[in-house]
């Protein structure tokens, strides 16, 4: 593999911290790696370093001859005054930039709903990172260069980056760096990871799953202090080698020495022990939505919708930017009063919600963290130890010095997780999480998966983060057409509803095809191959309705049963597996013969 930069015993100091001490560091044809590290620890000096953007202080930046680098900061610097069109493909004369397939995939997939002559000003800050996004991959580079490209994107655009990136070069030629803490994206897209930490950089080979399997085994090896981080790793590493994603796809790391790992791991955490405790704090009844819609205007953001969420459920909500997630969550907890139909709410629940804008902690601006944890008790208890807040703060994170710091000053990141604990504190039963992941790099990422591990509550969950998702709920739903819909194959299954909806969409929208005297293409459905799917279509979804009957009978005789007849539970439980595993499997076939039907 060629050589293409690098950079030798580079030094980097700041008056106040040492970012960078004796770093050596190479990037070849075929690399794509991850960058990862806590927040402040150097992520995005190391690309403006190895970009030319920033000057070390020691050592040099080297960089093949003739090779060309494209950057996505973590803002951009956008005209508001042109329009997307300009900002993305320049003065291009449109049959240059039309004909090119790769540029018209990328328009597609980042900015189908965004007006292309549309002035840049008027877009939001989701938008105009979209369209800066476009703007630098449109672009031909030999190493490009993503901070934080994940930001601000749904799990549909995250899911076509990566295709786009895995396919954008040759095996053998160009390289990738990225800076992100969507850890599905990792092991996605890379075949290597830096982690950056106190002025060095360790490498690693393979994605984020092989990442984690090394950083076990060196701390194994090494058995040095930082044994409270390594549980942390062994527990990630058993959710990955028994989750959906390690069934369904080929392990990037060695199997025999993960299973050696994790030999003695639990599971991440007992469900059924969870909602035996979940209902005896809350009862039988946590929210019933019956018949709701919520218009705004003339949409209709939720239409019709009858849900219930009972005690203990650990829900993940899906849905495309503007779907009406957040509006849901609002109706969910009463602050919104829906357009139509009603909610009933549980004499014994108890809302916390974090917030993705953290206005909870705009009152307390002005106090020093140390002041905000004098107003609670001094112990409480979490995983069935006895903590101080400090004590739970400590493991959020923060260090001894940064408990006199005030409110407002706090990293973004360092109030998410204030305000996550104030919210433990409370001891809710009912915890309401939007975007909770944003603001936190990957390690704070795995102390809070820990923490709500043991949570025995209701949780609703939204985020754009798969892994976050797929790791703390049990199920997921998916926010369509203002419908909600159970997707027990998570969100690879939502994916394939929306993709099949769009194919169908398309269909619809395509002109009747004219007359050719070209040989009949064997895909297209003959007429009773089409009846006869038709035929199937509709008693797949009869059966599908037949069995989202008998789930709802399975939860409710899980309410009905005692907290503490633990056989009729695991019989209940092991039912209800049943049910979603038909479910599954009928689901799959649906989209299926959707989209054929489609065609």
């Amino acid at each position: 593999m060629a050589y293409l930069l690098g950079c030798d015993s580079v030094h980097l100091e700041y008056p106040t911290k040492k970012v960078f001490d004796s770093v050596t560091l190479g990037i070849n044809d075929g690399d794509r790696i991850g960058v990862v590290g806590g927040n402040g620890d150097g992520k995005s000096t190391l690309l403006a370093l190895l970009a030319g953007e920033v000057e070390p202080d020691d050592g040099r930046i080297m960089r093949r001859g003739g090779t060309t680098i494209l950057t996505l900061g973590q803002t951009d610097s956008l005209d508001p005054d042109s329009t997307v069109a300009d900002a993305v493909v320049g003065d291009a004369p449109e049959h240059s930039w039309a004909s090119d397939a790769r540029t018209r995939s990328i328009i597609g997939g980042l900015l189908a709903d965004i007006p292309w002559n549309g002035p840049v000003g008027d877009l939001s800050g989701g938008q105009r990172r979209r369209v800066d996004l476009a703007r630098v991959l449109v672009g031909e580079c030999d190493v490009l260069m993503l901070d934080e490209p994940t930001n601000h994107l749904d799990v549909h655009a995250i899911a076509w980056l990566a295709e786009h990136l895995k396919g954008r070069w040759s095996a053998k030629s160009g390289a990738l760096l990225v800076v992100t803490h969507d850890r599905w994206f990792l092991d996605e897209v890379c075949l290597g990871m830096w982690k950056v930490h106190h002025g060095q950089v360790d490498q690693f080979g393979g994605g984020y799953s092989a990442y984690v399997l090394q950083r076990v085994e060196r701390l194994a090896a090494a058995e040095t202090a930082e044994q409270k981080r390594q549980n942390f790793m062994r527990k990630e590493l058993a959710w990955l080698s028994r989750g959906a994603r390690a069934r369904a796809t080929k392990p990037k790391f060695h199997v025999e020495a993960a299973r050696a790992l994790i030999a003695e791991e639990p599971p991440v955490r007992n469900s059924i022990e969870l909602k035996q405790t979940a209902m005896s704090r809350l009862g039988k009844q946590v929210v019933d939505l019956v018949d709701v819609t919520q218009r705004f205007g003339e949409r209709a953001v939720i239409d019709r919708l009858t849900w219930q969420i009972g005690p203990g459920d650990r829900f993940g909500i899906l849905g495309e930017n503007g779907s009406g997630k957040t509006t849901l969550l609002r109706i969910i907890q009463g602050s919104l009063e829906p357009t139509a139909g009603h909610v009933k709410i549980g004499q014994t629940v108890k809302f916390a919600v974090l917030s993705q804008h953290l206005e909870e902690l705009n009152e307390l601006g002005g106090y020093r963290v140390r002041e905000v944890l004098s107003r609670y008790k001094t112990r409480y208890e979490f995983d069935g130890k006895e903590l101080t807040p400090a004590q739970l703060l400590e493991r959020l994170g923060f260090d001894a010095a940064q408990l006199s710091a005030v409110v407002a000053d706090l990293s973004g990141g360092q109030k998410r997780r204030l305000q996550l604990m104030l919210i433990l504190l409370e001891k809710p039963n009912v915890l309401i999480l939007d975007e909770p992941d944003n603001d936190l790099d990957i390690d704070m990422l795995a102390v809070v998966e820990s923490l709500l591990d043991s949570w025995p509550g209701t949780l609703l969950l939204i985020t754009h983060d798969r892994y976050l998702m797929e790791r703390v709920t049990d199920d997921q739903f998916a926010i369509v057409d203002g419908r909600i819909r159970h997707v027990p194959g998570g969100v690879d299954e939502y994916l394939r509803l929306l993709d099949a909806r769009s194919d169908a969409r398309a269909a619809s929208e395509s002109e009747s095809p004219k007359p050719s005297t070209k040989p009949a293409d064997p895909s297209v459905l003959s007429r009773s191959d089409e009846k006869s799917m038709k035929k199937e279509l509709a008693a797949t979804e009869r059966k599908l309705d037949a069995l989202g009957t008998q789930a709802e009978a399975a939860r409710a005789d899980m309410r009905e049963a005692g907290h503490s007849d633990y056989v009729a539970l695991v019989d209940i439980q092991a039912r209800l597996h049943g049910i979603e595993s038909q479910t599954a499997d009928l689901e799959d076939r649906w989209v299926e013969l959707s989209t054929l039907l489609a065609q």
